[in-house]
């Protein structure tokens, strides 16, 4: 499902047209200088016509009947006999124009790729096309800030002395691209606002798609094996790719590489060579990636280039059998080594697969939106900054999730709500954003307030990008994820999304502490909160007998919770629990037991009084129960206890 961007329904205005007989022209985005500039209007402007694609037609006003068209030939049209496709979507069909916003080029030039991709983007496209029931207007959909949402457009494009001065097909007679230009140039209020951009945000706006960026100069002298496989894979898996050289200069490398500009990633191949070639070249396999220009011009002039001495060592035949194309058409090898050495980041854009039946990984998803949002109330507060204000930082919002196997990849995707409709106010810049990742106790259900009990599994390098993204594998726990700007109170919107192998719960942390219940005259309420840690324990000799699988059960009041079991004789938990307790004078219970398939064994316990302000952190050594409760056992074991009367103090 969509929603219709500015409630302009589509199917609604088309009809409206033919059946008046007349040419959309859209009230939203106007054939006027201020759709293309919001500021510093260059003196060019003055030469500017909005001119319709080609041949019109329209009906006779008023009429259903298709004997009653009339073809007309406007002044104001490109060329004739337009169309939306000229043989199909291709890569090869796009050059870029004169605005700076070959990021996005780049981003229809993979989208060119993958036709499920693009028939998405371009819904309807076969009704689309110039055809009896042209009525001036077209729509394409965008994914946006987690909302596909279509938008409409006139067909009146920018030109000077009657060519297309933005994004332009080979073809002068297509229009695809330059429409959905125009459409997207709408969704930020002007074409201008195009100029400068991450193609990854682009790809993101096309598909929905999870970004990762990856700064390639750690792996011009190691892993790049690991990196290139990671890529074939998001290859074979739909994904899509972009490459990137620093500095916006627009000069030339050496090599025939322009900085500043986005590359669109069309093929990752590792070619596996024949004996002759494996003589040649000291290697069974060379692995080459395939990259096109925006410009449509510009090549790399080194290895693998076009006309490069290695592919002239390869025949024609061999080249096909390989799956090798090699043209002077914008589109060129690298080896991946000299793609590494040359290039500084890659965009990669994940198709994430949520589906339940699928012979690919699936993966499952949880997506929260959420504001950054000013309060003088630190307990309403949810605009904290980053770890560098900890006395604020708890105040952002906060989302708790579990790991509930031995260990899972989790990705996690934080993305802001485009700001680039605000640049004509002067406020289009986005915020520097990112989040950490701290692992809590195992039955936290209350937001943080403390973090010196916990442990920060991962900290964010804070950069003003719309998305940040990190992949990091995690043990079987509770953890919270903080979304954060870097300077505190500071106001916007974001989407967290959040992927694992299997339900993690996310859920926001939305109360500080327990609240009052209609019975809690009654039961009680609670006076304390305690935090226990336990770190280790080392199993005494007398204990030491084969198989022995250590774990730990916490127990208070009418909660326990249990850790994993471990096999070994120094058993490392990282284990800890919260509990508000209404028993001030009942003791907390430690428990040590082997897990010996049903008939587990008591290793001993330790009694922990928790009372407030008692803070901590000790080897006891383990005491037996019962009447023999006094005894020591032979085995020890760490622990952290931390108590306060401030329920809001953990």
């Amino acid at each position: 499902m969509s929603v219709a961007y500015k409630d302009q329904l589509y199917a609604e205005l088309k009809k409206q047209h033919n059946q008046n007989g007349t040419l959309f022209e859209d009230p939203e985005f106007p054939a006027t200088d201020s759709s293309i500039y919001y500021k510093d209007l260059p003196d060019v402007i003055r030469f500017v016509e909005w001119k319709r694609p080609g041949v019109s037609l329209c009906h006779s006003r008023n009429s259903f009947l298709r004997e009653n068209v009339v073809w007309y030939q406007a002044d104001s049209e490109i060329c004739e006999n337009p169309r939306l496709f000229v043989e199909g979507v291709s890569s090869h069909d796009l050059n870029q124009g004169s605005m700076g916003n070959c990021w996005m080029v780049a981003a229809c030039a993979s989208l060119a790729l993958r036709p499920k991709l693009w028939e998405k983007v371009i819904p309807d496209w076969k009704e689309q096309e110039w055809d009896s029931n042209y009525g001036g207007i077209f729509h394409f959909r965008f994914w946006i800030f987690g909302q596909w949402t279509d938008v409409v457009i006139d067909d009146r494009l920018p030109t000077i002395n009657g060519q297309l001065i933005y994004c332009q097909s080979k073809q002068n007679n297509e229009f695809w691209s330059a429409l959905l230009e125009k459409a997207y140039a709408k969704l930020f209020g002007s074409y201008q606002s195009l100029d400068g951009g991450n193609a990854t945000d682009a790809v993101v706006d096309f598909t929905g798609a999870v970004a990762e960026t990856i700064d390639l100069k750690p792996y011009r002298t190691d892993n790049q094996e690991k990196l290139f496989d990671n890529l074939v894979k998001v290859w074979e898996h739909n994904g899509i790719i972009n490459a990137s050289i620093d500095v916006s200069d627009y000069s030339r490398t050496e090599e025939g590489l322009v900085r500043g500009h986005a590359y669109s990633v069309t093929d990752v191949k590792r070619v596996d060579l024949d004996n002759r070639l494996r003589a040649y070249f000291n290697s069974e396999t060379i692995p080459l990636i395939r990259l096109r220009n925006p410009w449509g011009k510009a090549e790399w002039i080194g290895a693998w280039s076009d006309s490069s001495e290695e592919w002239s060592k390869v025949d024609d035949t061999e080249k096909a059998n390989l799956g090798i194309t090699v043209a002077d058409d914008g589109e060129f090898w690298m080896s991946f080594t000299d793609w590494c050495k040359n290039f500084d980041e890659v965009d990669i854009c994940h198709l994430m697969n949520t589906s339940v039946v699928s012979i690919h990984k699936n993966w499952n998803e949880e997506a929260h939106f959420g504001k950054w949002t000013q309060n003088s109330d630190p307990l309403l507060n949810r605009s904290g900054g980053c770890t560098n204000h900890m006395e604020t930082f708890l105040q952002n919002p906060q989302y708790l999730f579990d790991v509930t196997k031995e260990s899972d990849e989790v990705l996690i995707s934080l993305q802001q709500k485009d700001r680039r409709i605000y640049r004509k106010e002067g406020q289009g810049d986005n915020l520097s954003i990112g989040f950490t990742i701290v692992k809590v106790e195992v039955n936290r259900k209350y937001r943080l307030h403390n973090l010196e009990t916990l442990k920060i599994m991962h900290g964010f390098t804070y950069i003003n990008a719309r998305t940040v993204f990190k992949r990091i594998e995690l043990p079987q726990g509770r953890y919270v994820v903080i979304p954060t700007t870097y300077e505190p109170f500071i106001e916007g919107e974001f989407m967290l999304r959040l992927y694992t192998d299997v339900d993690s719960g996310c859920r926001e942390l939305l109360k500080d502490k327990p609240q009052p219940k209609c019975w809690t005259p009654l039961c009680g309420y609670p006076q304390v909160v305690t935090h226990i840690y336990v770190d280790r324990a080392e199993i005494g000799q007398q204990d030491q007998a084969e198989g022995i699988n250590p774990y730990v059960i916490i127990s208070c009041e009418d909660q326990s919770v249990k850790s994993t079991t471990k096999n070994t004789l120094t058993p490392v938990f990282e284990f800890s629990a919260i509990f508000y307790r209404k028993k001030v004078a009942e003791p907390i219970t430690v428990q040590l037991w082997s897990d010996d398939q049903g008939s587990d064994k008591f290793l001993g316990e330790v009694l922990l009084p928790g009372m407030p302000d008692d803070n901590s952190s000790r080897w006891y050594w383990l005491k037996n129960k019962g009447s023999k409760k006094a005894d020591n056992m032979p085995s020890i074991i760490a622990l952290r206890l931390v108590t306060s009367n401030e329920l809001t103090a953990l």
